[in-house]
């Protein structure tokens, strides 16, 4: 798996099961048990991608009596947000200065708009 946080944190996003475990713990905690019931997956196999999931920092586990509940680390989000916030605020500037452009140009019977 990649070194750099923001990599991990894309590369365990990039399957669809652990994207809807993402979306599921975030309406609260729940067991490796309780995250499986749904899919027509092994307990071992929930495991594994909870595991990608926890290496990358997107959840975590602490035990509580008999449970060891699954949370969602939700400030893991926040490095995602700053990262793509950059590259759309740069995109949206590209299209500022060419809708300036576009809006200098004479139009087809030669007046300026």
């Amino acid at each position: 798996m990649a070194a750099d946080p923001l990599s991990r944190v894309f590369a365990a996003l990039s399957d669809p099961l652990r994207r809807d475990m993402v979306a599921r713990l975030a309406s609260g905690d729940a067991t490796v048990l309780e995250l499986a019931r749904p899919y027509e997956v092994t307990v071992q196999a929930v495991s594994k991608h909870l595991k990608v999931l926890e290496e990358a920092g997107l959840v975590s586990r602490s035990r509580e009596a008999q449970r060891r509940p699954v949370h969602l680390e939700a400030e893991v989000f926040d490095l995602m947000t700053t990262w793509i916030e950059r590259y759309r605020r740069e995109a949206e500037e590209r299209y500022r200065r060419l809708d300036d452009v576009l809006s200098s140009m004479p139009d087809e019977e030669g007046e300026q708009q």
